[in-house]
């Protein structure tokens, strides 16, 4: 028996230009109205937004009230928690005592220069005698090294501290101890199996997993130091706004866990943000285009039930204390009100999507293609000149990173479409290594291409002839640091976490490495894992979309890692008009059928150009978004998925014989039909050559072949399938509908 080819049975929809939809597989969580309308009762909140808490694993009164009211959240002294804090004050106040030199060790990711930047400000501020370094990304990469344990040494540096790095770094730190060098290593990464021989070790992998402090980044750890100092100085007062802003850059920028007291302190830094105290700060902003919006204040935020609620005296004590603690052994007079507005209900704040999406990547992209040292100066001067000078590179340079990344990801989709695309599913893992890509870039196209094709990826560029330096990104059924170590043997440094990590190796073992990763693929993936995974919350009906909702959803803020954004979907949505706009974004006026009336919506499909355009009716998954212009707000979707419907909802439960119709499809004659069976029932199409897909309602896959008995199993997700399948119920509508 011969096969009729695939593509020969259902060849793409219209035009060329639109060749797929989006590779994803949905999750929606499975909906507690029960549990919802329980939770309603206390938190004053919509059955919808408590079902988004229990999707976030709040499913407790309780629990509820902390994440409603982070300021509820009862903290633990630091020096309780972390064992090295008390040592690690020590050393530094000795250190300004004596005007002994400190010197910063940072990154130059956005984590990295915000923790950088947050200590020289406290150091300064409190008197110390303190400079900084920050290794080469091109030349030395991540982490402390020997040559700069050097260069501290010859300038004669006392105290060595750390941030964002240092945790692996064992044999530059025994250096520095060699040459009398003492340090303190701050970090957030994961721990080795050998501890470097430091004087003091900050870090929340240390602690345990249940503090509310585990969660945070680089700048969490630099910030708790920086307080605790000030709080044992008695200079806290002065600095712990701008402190605080560093903090929120930092952490949201390094995509860290909005949950825990991350979500306390973020809370009030991104009210903080609009009227910054900082010269670089206001840059940026102004710069980026960023406007502050109105939201409820912490003071405003649901209500609980009396039972439930904190009273207005504990509040208050909660709100006069620390900003890290209140009852902690380091005692300050230091008040925060930051999130009390008694003259007006609403302040205004940013989003974490502000930094997310705007300040974050102008920081970024300096540590990636530019010199970290335009952060550092902008995030440390107090002359707005100078700020405004260094706003004005970091766009200019974010400019290039953004047409870099361009570059580089289309040359990656076209070789990845004519070398790759065929064996991604055998491989389960894409592997693209070219000359001449800039390293600092290559990881927002990795990024990318597991958005686009559903598979882990790694990819790289050579350094040299000999050697290849590069990224990865996992989808959440893989490992990416457990996948690096499997190629241990192969590799040179590596280094990351589940999700993404990077690594180097010599260029000969290539092949090797990518036989391997295919190896460790094959082990823990299945085909239907190589989607990308859409979690949505909720179904919603247009007519549920308001400012009402909008604002009822900020409660959920601030909204990252850990506490999604919120995500919903509506079938069966008819596009009504489409167009292609700014670089590659689709824009797109949407409209469901609820009843006897039409609702209508805005909608925006960022960086879709290559599904354009969207077929006429479709499955939408998407976030809400507010658009301000000329005055007007308008509540828009942001589309983030996109699927054909299913039409098998009008297969009658009960029929006694064969339905059947037929349609032209690109200029061929087709012939469909439903067969009832013991179970729901069978789509039929037959194509000209007489090959049949054969598909059971509510299932993943069908048979294609002239005969069942030889008929080859296939993936209808595929789009050349849905397609097809899509016309055929079309034609099969109307006569269902008469049953």
């Amino acid at each position: 028996m011969t096969y009729q080819s695939k593509s020969e049975f259902s060849k793409p929809e219209i035009s060329q230009n639109r060749k797929r939809l989006p590779n994803q597989r949905w999750y929606i969580y499975p909906q507690n109205l029960e549990l919802a309308n329980k939770l309603a009762e206390s938190t004053n909140l919509s059955p919808i937004i408590n079902q988004l808490l229990i999707n976030r694993g709040i499913e407790t009164v309780e629990h509820a009230q902390v994440f409603l009211s982070p300021e509820s959240l009862k903290l633990p002294s630091p020096l309780e928690e972390f064992p090295d804090l008390a040592i690690s004050l020590e050393l530094l106040q000795h250190s300004i005592a004596t005007k002994e030199k400190i010197a910063i060790c940072g990154d130059y990711d956005a984590d990295g220069m915000t923790s950088t930047a947050l200590l020289l400000r406290s150091l300064r501020w409190l008197g110390a005698q303190v400079d900084y370094a920050i290794p080469s990304r091109m030349h030395e990469g991540y982490g402390i090294n020997k040559r700069i344990i050097e260069d501290f040494h010859n300038e004669g540096v006392g105290l060595v501290l750390t941030v964002d790095n240092g945790i692996s770094a064992f044999e530059p730190i025994a250096r520095a101890r060699e040459l009398g060098l003492k340090v303190i290593v701050t970090d957030h990464h994961d721990i080795p199996q050998e501890l470097p021989p430091a004087n003091a070790i900050l870090n929340p992998k240390l602690i345990s997993p249940a503090s509310p402090y585990y969660g945070v980044a680089g700048v969490g750890v630099a910030y708790i130091l920086a307080v605790c100092l000030a709080q044992q100085m008695g200079s806290v007062q002065d600095i712990n706004k701008p402190m605080l802003e560093l903090f929120t850059l930092g952490t949201i920028a390094d995509l860290a866990p909005l949950i825990g007291v991350n979500r306390r302190w973020l809370k009030r830094g991104l009210q903080l943000l609009p009227k910054s105290s900082l010269p670089g700060v206001q840059a940026l902003i102004q710069m980026s285009g960023v406007q502050a919006r109105g939201m409820e204040s912490q003071n405003n935020s649901p209500s609980l039930t009396p039972n439930a609620n904190i009273n207005s005296d504990s509040r208050s004590h909660i709100n006069s204390n620390s900003n890290i603690n209140s009852s902690s052994n380091i005692n300050s007079n230091t008040t925060n009100n930051l999130n009390r507005n008694p003259n007006n209900k609403s302040l205004k704040t940013l989003k974490p999507e502000d930094i997310g999406f705007r300040l974050g990547p102008r920081i970024n992209a300096i540590g990636r293609i530019g010199d970290p040292q335009i952060i550092i100066e902008l995030l440390t001067t107090d002359d707005m000149g100078i700020a405004l000078e260094r706003a004005m590179q970091c766009e200019g340079i974010n400019r290039q990173r953004q047409e870099m990344c361009e570059e580089i990801e289309h040359a990656a989709i076209a070789v990845v479409e004519t070398e790759y695309l065929l064996s991604l599913k055998d491989d389960r893992v894409l592997v693209i290594v070219q000359p001449n890509w800039h390293h600092g870039v290559i990881g927002i196209v990795a990024s990318r291409l597991l958005e686009r094709y559903g598979v882990p990826v790694f990819i790289g560029t050579y350094e040299d002839n000999e050697t290849i330096r590069g990224s990865a990104r996992g989808i959440p059924e893989f490992h990416v640091f457990e996948a690096l170590e499997f190629c241990d043997d192969l590799l040179g440094k590596y280094g990351g976490h589940k999700a993404a990590g990077g690594f180097s190796l010599p260029a000969k073992n290539l092949d090797a490495f990518r036989q391997r990763l295919s190896e460790f693929a094959n082990q823990c993936l299945e085909v239907h894992h190589l989607k990308s995974l859409l979690k949505i919350d909720a179904q919603i009906n247009f007519d549920r979309i308001n400012h009402e909702l909008y604002e009822e959803l900020n409660t959920l803020e601030p909204c990252g890692i850990e506490n999604p954004d919120p995500i919903f979907w509506t079938p069966d949505v008819q596009v009504m008009d489409q167009k292609t706009v700014g670089k590659g974004h689709i824009k797109l006026t949407l409209c469901q059928t609820i009843g006897d009336r039409n609702h209508k919506i805005k909608a925006i499909a960022w960086r879709w150009r290559d599904y354009f355009p969207l077929p006429k009716r479709v499955d939408i998954a998407y976030k809400l978004r507010e658009n301000h212009f000329n005055g007007n707000t308008t509540i828009e979707l942001e589309i983030l998925g996109v699927r054909l419907p299913d039409r098998s909802n009008l297969f009658p439960k009960v029929i006694k014989k064969p339905i059947k119709s037929s349609f032209e499809y690109n200029q061929r004659h087709y012939i469909c039909a439903i067969y009832p069976n013991q179970f729901s029932g069978e789509l039929r199409i037959k194509n000209p050559e007489g090959i049949v897909l054969a598909v059971e309602l509510g299932k993943n896959t069908g048979l294609l072949g002239a005969n069942r008995q030889e008929a080859q199993t296939v993936d209808i997700s595929e789009q050349r399938y849905q397609v097809i399948i899509q016309v055929a119920w079309n034609a099969l509508s109307r006569l269902l509908e008469d049953i």
